[in-house]
């Protein structure tokens, strides 16, 4: 069981049934069944080869202690972060035809899995803003990220030909810029109102989906309502949810009150309400293809690990959490796409994504899953403790985790290509290679 260190975590890990007529309608643009329809054949040459997800290994990495510093920087606490020359073959966006660089409007919404600055404008403990969060980035200087460098929407942004789109709170998000999208995200966050109470001052979901409001208002006197209305319609979402509602909700301490009043499983089941009624929310502002991330492995994150085992073995109550909350999100994604007869919301299955490193690091490259690359504690996991006195790996692509919960820019890297050309085990019903290809027709 979790302990009062949780008090201190930063947002999570996170981490759908298609059906199975072969000609389906993906698309309708106008969202009222009225206009010009897309129908396509499921993973019509677009398929990807499945990667093998065994069961973990009876052992785990063990701890190391402390990490070697990139040389020179890492002792004194006004030191700045260099980042080392990076290796190996770290994934990177694709090559795109002179159509596809035409690049697509894209909004995120969500935790830490995806913020890349909000938190920075608000008053809150969850916050990635100081060194060494950002040492990969171009200028080694924190963004926001809760990463070493990039996260997810930037990886996605970099395969749909765009630059990443600003936190919505960033003043330089006027102009031009704003036909690029917005990443609404706040670290903290979670389907329910009182997840995350903890950190304070965070743009929870209803918060989150009236500056998207606001966001269409300001493109409509900057283009006008129907411009912006087919900008809106046309866009690329994500939203990552869940995973702060188990470990900064429900299993916050133990014997929190969640878990006093309500048993896992109904637990589970009003959480899966709980978010259609965001996704609803979000097709009637007028989103027409949303990629819905799962949770991921929650026990098997290093803080976690640190709170419930001296060997690194995964918490098996969050496991089993997750285990709970994935088929529920994917029958209710497919619930969805029935009701609006289209598929509106593509279900990516980042548990099984997460679990493939994570189950077998060294198939991916990495050196471990069991050990943070920043942090202090066993397992580099006490939560909240990635600073510039904390261990630090000389290597973060050697690392599927950055610091207690997040996973590296080499980890997110590897998310991404599986968001985009993921076969159906991990993108329900269609991954986003099909959608663009889809999409280019229209």
């Amino acid at each position: 069981m979790a302990s009062l260190w949780f008090m201190l975590v930063l947002c999570l890990t996170t981490w759908v049934s298609v059906s199975t007529t072969p000609d389906k309608t993906i698309f309708d643009p106008l969202g009222d069944h009225g206009g010009d329809k897309i129908i396509f054949k499921p993973y019509e040459n677009h398929g990807a080869p499945k990667s093998s997800h065994d069961s973990p290994k009876g052992h785990h990495d063990a701890p190391k202690g402390s990490h070697d510093s990139p040389k020179g920087n890492h002792g004194a606490p006004n030191a700045p972060h260099v980042a080392p020359k990076r290796g190996g073959s770290t994934p990177k966006g694709p090559r795109v035809s002179p159509k596809q660089k035409q690049a697509r409007p894209f909004f995120v919404f969500g935790d830490s899995l995806v913020d890349n600055g909000n938190n920075n404008f608000l008053i809150t403990g969850a916050r990635a803003d100081m060194p060494p969060y950002g040492i990969d980035s171009p200028d080694h200087s924190p963004t926001g990220r809760f990463s070493n460098g990039l996260n997810i929407p930037d990886v996605i942004s970099e395969y749909i030909g765009s630059e990443p789109t600003l936190p919505y709170l960033n003043p330089q998000l006027t102009g031009q810029k704003l036909l690029i999208g917005a990443n609404f995200a706040s670290a903290g966050v979670g389907i329910l109102n009182d997840t995350g109470f903890q950190f304070l001052n965070v743009l929870r979901m209803p918060l989150q989906l009236e500056y998207f409001k606001e966001y269409q208002q300001r493109l409509s006197l900057a283009i006008g309502d129907e411009k912006a209305k087919q900008l809106v319609n046309r866009a690329l979402v994500l939203i990552s949810l869940g995973g702060n509602d188990f470990i900064n909700n429900y299993y916050l301490f133990p014997g929190s009150a969640r878990s006093q009043l309500t048993s896992l499983s109904d637990y589970v089941t009003y959480l899966i309400v709980e978010y259609r009624k965001i996704l609803e929310k979000l097709y009637e502002l007028g989103a027409r293809r949303v990629i819905v991330m799962g949770l991921g492995p929650l026990g098997c994150a290093p803080g976690e690990r640190m709170q419930h085992s001296k060997t690194g073995d995964c918490a098996t109550d969050l496991q089993a959490a997750s285990a709970l909350f994935e088929p529920q999100l994917t029958q209710m994604v497919q619930d969805l796409n029935a009701k609006y007869h289209a598929d509106v919301f593509v279900a990516a299955n980042t548990k099984l994504m997460n679990y493939d490193m994570i189950s077998d690091p060294k198939a991916f490259g990495f050196k471990t899953s069991t050990t943070a690359c920043c942090g202090q504690g066993p397992f580099n996991g006490l939560p909240g403790l990635c600073t510039v006195t904390s261990n630090l790996c000389p290597n973060r692509d050697e690392y599927v985790f950055w610091d207690a919960f997040h996973p590296t820019e080499r980890a997110c890297r590897i998310i991404g290509q599986q968001i985009m050309n993921g076969t159906h085990e991990y993108m329900k019903p269609v991954n986003l290679s099909v959608i663009m290809a889809v999409d280019s027709k229209m």
